[in-house]
């Protein structure tokens, strides 16, 4: 997910916020979502802006019944809002991954079905017609996924972005087991995007799922040259390196200051680095 911070901006309620909001706006910002919360959940008038930044705190947190909850009544105050049929997407989604086998077929559906909303209301909202992208690449064909639909959606993607539509179709190529195509694509993305670091780390997370280690290694250097701030660097080689069994110890360090790294919603939370330190530390 990216650029989750422009979304809670952009969509913040309308008219002059609260003072409320807009310190739990920066909380949420700087990833202190129970801060945020406890700032919210006191107002007694709620707007729709409000419950919503409510429902990404909570989802944030890894509570999705929670952010369903906040998420569905914004999209009652405010049903032509493609970002809050988004966030319920994401939402039902989360909890399709979590659930147990029976709901997760019918979180999913409700998933594709408000992603399907949330770019039927703005075919613009890019973050949306990426969800719904990953959604058709990954999701089986009964609960509504399929290639041919991914498709469509990735040459959409192409229209409104060249690099991130050769990322999309990097994904469809490596589906079809078109490695060569795949990596044709991603570095075609990066020529496209020169000095968006996430489009090199692409590249070095897939020629380490190749087995291409040593130029994966090239590729991450070239990352922190390019980004030497970015703690998804960080994240992303220490999950390559714990991902493909090597360079523990070093994944370790990484993570360590990942976790001490200034983090934004866009990166990787830090229950999800504690998690990986945990496995590189074989517990």
């Amino acid at each position: 997910m990216r650029q989750l911070i422009a979304l809670a901006i952009l969509y913040a309620p309308l008219g002059a916020a609260s003072p409320e909001y807009e310190r739990a706006l920066d909380l949420y910002s700087h990833t202190d979502y129970q801060a945020s919360l406890q700032l919210l959940l006191p107002l007694q008038e709620k707007t729709a802006g409000e419950q919503v930044l409510i429902g990404q705190n909570y989802f944030m947190l890894g509570d999705a019944k929670r952010a369903v909850e906040f998420f569905q009544q914004a999209v009652a105050r405010k049903p032509n809002k493609s970002v809050y049929y988004h966030w319920l997407g994401r939402a039902y989604g989360r909890r399709a991954e979590v659930g147990n086998p029976f709901a997760a077929l019918g979180y999913a559906s409700k998933a594709r079905q408000n992603f399907e909303k949330a770019v039927e209301l703005d075919p613009n909202n890019s973050e949306a017609v990426n969800d719904l992208f990953e959604f058709y690449l990954e999701a089986p064909g009964f609960v509504g996924g399929g290639m041919d639909k991914a498709v469509k959606i990735a040459d959409r993607i192409a229209e409104m972005n060249a690099a991130e539509g050769n990322y999309a179709r990097a994904r469809i190529a490596e589906k079809h087991k078109d490695y060569r195509g795949a990596e044709q694509h991603l570095r075609r993305a990066m020529e496209l995007a020169p000095r968006q670091v996430g489009r090199v780390i692409d590249l070095a997370k897939f020629l380490a799922k190749r087995g291409r280690f040593e130029e994966s290694e090239q590729v991450f250097v070239a990352a922190e040259k390019l980004d030497p701030h970015a703690p998804k660097v960080l994240y992303a080689r220490a999950a390559t390196y714990i991902e493909t069994g090597r360079n523990l110890e070093t994944a370790r360090e990484l993570l360590e200051k990942y976790l001490a790294a200034s983090l934004t919603p866009d990166d990787p939370s830090r229950e999800e680095a504690q998690k990986l330190l945990r496995q590189a530390s074989g517990g």
